[in-house]
């Protein structure tokens, strides 16, 4: 694992020059949370709400004096890893990490951003309009974009909603550095893996779709490296133990 004052040092080089904006002080008045909401986790209560009634994970920068939620602070990225705190509410973690990412993230068990505690992880997979509605897109912008995101992500930056949350939920992860010397985690063995879909678990055929519209992205890059799509459909393989059960109907025969 990558020792950290190290890591510390390469990751705020290479984002030395960015904004960095107070928090909004009106947030602090916790204008009141929307009803179409479910009940936030107890280590979610103390998050500022945003204008929509949204809660503002602890991990979203504040940019021209409102979150924005398509980015991360870096400064936290750094405090979550070390320190081991969660990517949602900010708190300590517990023995059980969860990363909430998608189908393609568990073939290949990496993830660029940091775990949540469980119930704060399964919160925002049900409650998030991206994470919870397939049919939502990423707002870009001259700022945030398509090309911003690929050089600012570590890993393979997949740009589309997969439809289906996954919440890897795992006991360890470590810090590596992907070709582009940006770090990027290692999710540990699973403890368990859940799939969620429009604010209910997911079926099996649903995250199969999600994987089989993904995966043309992931073999794009494996083709690139000798024994890359070998490597790769090994790791479809892996992941196939941890998808939903296939459903059959009782027989009344």
């Amino acid at each position: 694992m990558l020792k950290f004052h190290q890591l510390k040092v390469n990751l705020l080089t290479r984002i030395s020059g960015e904004n960095s904006e107070p928090k909004d002080e009106t947030l602090q008045g916790k204008p009141v949370i929307r009803d179409d909401l479910e009940p936030i986790p107890p280590r979610m209560a103390g998050l500022p709400i945003d204008e929509r009634g949204y809660p503002v994970p602890w991990f979203v920068p504040s940019i021209d004096g409102k979150p924005e939620f398509r980015a991360l602070d870096q400064e936290k990225w750094l405090c979550a890893v070390e320190e081991k705190r969660c990517w949602v509410c900010g708190e300590l973690l517990g023995v059980y990490k969860c990363f909430v990412a998608g189908p393609m993230c568990g073939i290949n068990r990496t993830s660029s951003e940091p775990p949540s505690h469980v119930d704060c992880g399964r919160w925002s997979a049900r409650n998030c309009p991206f994470l919870s509605n397939p049919d939502m897109v990423r707002r870009e912008d001259g700022a945030i974009n398509a090309t911003t995101m690929r050089e600012n992500t570590a890993g393979i930056a997949i740009r589309r909603n997969p439809g289906v949350t996954m919440l890897w939920i795992t006991r360890e992860f470590e810090v590596i550095l992907d070709g582009d010397r940006k770090p990027l985690l290692v999710m540990g063995e699973p403890h368990s893996v859940e799939w969620w879909y429009r604010k209910r678990l997911a079926t099996r055929e649903e995250v199969l779709r999600s994987i089989e519209t993904g995966l043309p992205a992931l073999e794009a890059v494996a083709a690139q490296e000798p024994g890359g799509l070998v490597a790769l459909q090994r790791c479809q393989k892996r992941i196939e133990k941890f998808l939903p059960q296939e459903f059959k109907e009782e027989s009344n025969g």
